[in-house]
């Protein structure tokens, strides 16, 4: 795990990154920006357990490439849950925690993910573990009113305009933060690769 100091207020930023593009640098700048962060951990995971990893890239080269559009010193690209020997997000967190009391973590999400964030393990764990920040992705702008977990924990709504609080509080509290956002996703890009692949070179 990167090095980190108790009083940081630090940003857990995970996926499979399959491959990484310039939506997941501008949720990570705008993570770093609106809650005040001194890192942002950018955690490339071994893969996904609810998707399909025959098209998941080589851990490396995923590695590689988010190193090279991560925005900035701040954010510390990492895979050590490859070390812990896992992929699943609640037990990731707990070891985060355990091994770094005092520093204030914050989970950063895409919007996108809000939907099915109630099919991750121990999901309601997760959210009760740290602040969680959902970052605005193109389409899923509502989620944070349709999806289970948004109406599962109403009450621990933080507002947008104190996003800055976020790190400092205990979980339950999460908040949506919308802005600039980015139509790219990694499914469009792989299947953008799969289709230049078939196409007869002249």
């Amino acid at each position: 795990m990167p090095h980190v100091e108790k009083g940081m207020a630090v940003g857990l930023f995970g996926g499979s990154f399959n491959p990484p593009h310039e939506g997941h640098a501008l949720v990570a700048e705008t993570a770093l920006r609106r809650l005040g962060l001194d890192q942002l951990w950018w955690m490339v995971t071994p893969g996904n357990p609810l998707k399909d990893h025959k098209q998941l890239a080589p851990l490396a080269d995923r590695i590689r490439m988010s190193e090279a559009i991560a925005p900035g010193p701040r954010v510390k690209v990492t895979a050590f849950e490859k070390r812990l020997g896992q992929s699943y997000t609640a037990r990731t967190l707990e070891r985060v925690q355990a091994l770094n009391r005092g520093v204030n973590f914050v989970w950063i999400m895409g919007a996108d993910n809000l939907a099915t964030f109630h099919k991750w393990q121990n999901w309601r764990k997760i959210a009760c573990t740290f602040p969680i920040a959902v970052i605005d992705r193109p389409g899923s702008t509502l989620a944070y009113l349709s999806s289970r977990m948004a109406k599962t924990f109403d009450y621990a709504r933080v507002d947008e305009e104190d996003a800055m609080t976020l790190p400092g509080r205990r979980a339950p509290a999460w908040t949506f933060i919308h802005g600039p956002r980015s139509a790219l996703s990694s499914t469009a890009l792989r299947t953008r690769t799969d289709l230049d692949k078939t196409i007869p070179q002249k």
